[in-house]
């Protein structure tokens, strides 16, 4: 399919409930496109019901068709922080079969009629995610967030994702050498980056190397991580919508690969092996290599999470993530520019709006309308051809994974 708009709210803290913001950021990808609700066949939506932010709801299908004035089918599909990714893959899945026939469908949808997908009716399908997480406290949310793990083994340990993603990083170290300068670059790129964003929690918030070193504003939270290695909760919406009327931006290569839910039972403690899968089929299904992608969003909730995503997307040789970073090779100016926007560190992880959030970015970016007066546009940092990105988006430590090419038709 290919994409016609995208729009996103600014990531922070907001008034505005979940379903608000989803409507501020419909309403604008629609204006964008020139479109009316009308004019859209099909809703599929990301949002994660939680109980203890205030928005106790878990009928955001109508929920949306209420504020949306509308009965188009709305799927939602909840799949926790790769929820957004989830939609993208849904849509494009359901608008490529309504031209090629009934091959993929995947369980998130199972609960409608899946005949209704043989049919060529949806050529334009909105995607939308939405959270709201700022309305209570830290401690409520990351026990929220940690219903994402496995309730026996993780939870009931108090085994919370910056613990679990230290893991990652402490194996990482171990076996490879890495260490916690490498992901300080990290952090400090995506904050130079989301510096440049205006819909960015850390908009002109601009972090030193110094900041790094400071125990008072940079504590550990679970060694080796601390907490300028760890993403923002924010509330935040972001939209697109995706049409086989063909445009400048298409999407050529879409995956979703899943993962042993406790840690314990996987494979690999280094790596994402979700990541890797995904990854192959994507890029096999665009007819690209990883050495022809020109830039790329990925699912930093942690900086060890994107130093690891460097190696299993194949940026980079296994164990050699920290070789990538220092090498300067994931700057604006870059070879290989990582987290334009800011990522989910620096301009926020509002969980089901943070995979539709990173393609919102790659179409800024192909349409060189990224950042104020398009300040932000890799084009005036390097001679970066902009023929292909990726997005890649993560569900709890690796257990789901969604991976999209998308290509710049103008280039």
């Amino acid at each position: 399919m290919f994409i016609k708009s995208a729009s996103m709210t600014k990531f922070g803290a907001s008034l505005k409930s979940a379903h608000e913001l989803a409507y501020e950021a419909v309403v604008s990808a629609l204006q964008k496109a020139e479109m009316k609700i009308k004019d859209v066949d099909l809703i599929v939506s990301g949002y994660i019901d939680f109980t203890k932010t205030g928005e106790r709801n878990r009928h955001f299908s109508a929920m949306l068709s209420s504020i949306l004035k509308t009965n188009v089918p709305i799927i939602c599909t909840p799949t926790a922080c790769c929820s957004g990714g989830v939609t993208m893959f849904t849509a494009n899945k359901i608008g490529n079969n309504a031209e090629k026939g009934n091959k993929i469908i995947t369980d998130n949808i199972s609960n409608i009629n899946k005949e209704l997908a043989k049919n060529n009716e949806y050529n334009n399908i909105l995607v939308v995610g939405a959270e709201k997480l700022t309305s209570t406290s830290n401690a409520a949310i990351t026990d929220e967030i940690l219903m994402g793990a496995d309730m026996v083994w993780e939870q009931s340990e108090g085994l919370i994702f910056p613990a679990q993603n230290a893991l990652l990083a402490q194996q990482h170290m171990l076996k490879y050498g890495t260490t916690q300068e490498d992901l300080a670059l990290i952090a400090l790129k995506n904050h130079n980056n989301a510096n440049l964003n205006p819909n960015a929690r850390f908009f002109e918030k601009k972090l030193n190397k110094d900041d790094f070193n400071n125990n008072i504003k940079n504590p550990m939270i679970a060694s080796p991580l601390r907490l300028l290695d760890c993403s923002v909760n924010v509330d935040g919406a972001a939209a697109c919508i995706l049409s086989n009327d063909k445009t400048d931006i298409e999407i050529v290569g879409s995956a979703f690969a899943t993962d042993a839910l406790p840690l314990f039972e996987r494979e690999l403690l280094t790596n994402f092996k979700a990541t890797r899968i995904a990854a192959e089929k994507a890029y096999n299904e665009a007819g690209i290599t990883a050495l022809e992608v020109d830039f790329a969003e990925l699912h930093d909730a942690f900086t060890i999470t994107e130093l690891v995503s460097y190696e299993d997307l194949g940026f980079c040789a296994e164990g050699k993530g920290g070789e990538f970073i220092k090498s300067s090779a994931a700057n604006l100016s870059g070879k290989l520019p990582i987290n334009t926007s800011g990522g989910l560190k620096a301009k926020g992880h509002p969980l089901s709006a943070t995979g539709v959030a990173q393609i919102v970015e790659i179409v800024e970016q192909f349409r060189e309308q990224a950042g104020i007066n398009n300040g932000r546009n890799i084009k005036n940092f390097s001679d970066n051809k902009m023929k292909y990105a990726i997005a890649q988006n993560i569900g709890g430590a690796g257990g789901s994974v969604t991976v999209h090419v998308l290509k710049n038709n103008k280039n």
